[in-house]
């Protein structure tokens, strides 16, 4: 603990601090609830797009024999680009997924099997989706580490700087009761001196 001067001054400092700390703690505790809710948000979003993920590819394990030839997809799925956006949660800045967006890639429409077709817009889906949960979950990520911060604040003022400043409160004002009172003692002995003198010389 800093040492404190045992001042009237320090005294009116050391109360507005408290008062701040007391306004400000139930900003804090706003804030932690409101990242509390929209992690959990989050998790059931990232949750939700996974069993999307999930059922799409039950069903396309259905088609396994269907796609039984050799065709190399991955030829005829390039990113081209990824959009974000940007957004707001609990007054932070983020990245929001929006779209994905993939190259024309020309193929042979006579010599490529019909299949084909369906399982690019399929596969393109389920690349929007992986590309979605890995913002999801920095979105995630972003507002963990400022609900750590922000759980670090509260505890130092509910465990520190409240209880810091309540006991520099007692403390000061012990210190000047006891010095009015050192005074007011002083007073009355150098009163009943002075009073002493007096009567010494009127006798």
């Amino acid at each position: 603990m800093a040492k404190i001067k045992h001042t009237k001054n320090e005294l009116k400092a050391q109360r507005e601090a408290l008062a701040r700390y007391l306004r400000f703690l139930p900003t804090l505790e706003l804030k932690k609830s409101q990242l509390v809710a929209e992690i959990r948000r989050l998790m059931r979003e990232i949750e939700q797009v996974e069993d999307e993920i999930q059922q799409v590819a039950e069903e396309i394990f259905k088609w396994v024999d269907v796609m039984a030839e050799e065709i190399d997809l991955k030829e005829l799925l390039i990113i081209r680009q990824i959009i974000m956006e940007e957004g707001n949660i609990a007054g932070i800045g983020i990245q929001i997924f929006k779209e994905v967006e993939f190259e024309d890639v020309a193929y042979n429409f006579f010599t490529t099997p019909l299949w084909v077709d369906r399982a690019l817009v399929v596969l393109k889906e389920q690349i929007a989706r992986r590309i979605q949960i890995d913002t999801l979950q920095k979105q995630v990520d972003i507002l963990l580490e400022e609900m750590r911060i922000t759980i670090q604040r509260i505890n130092l003022f509910e465990k520190v700087k409240i209880p810091e400043a309540r006991e520099n409160i007692r403390i000061i004002q012990i210190f000047i009761g006891d010095a009015m009172t050192a005074e007011v003692v002083r007073g009355k002995i150098a009163k009943t001196k002075i009073q002493a003198k007096r009567e010494s010389v009127s006798v």
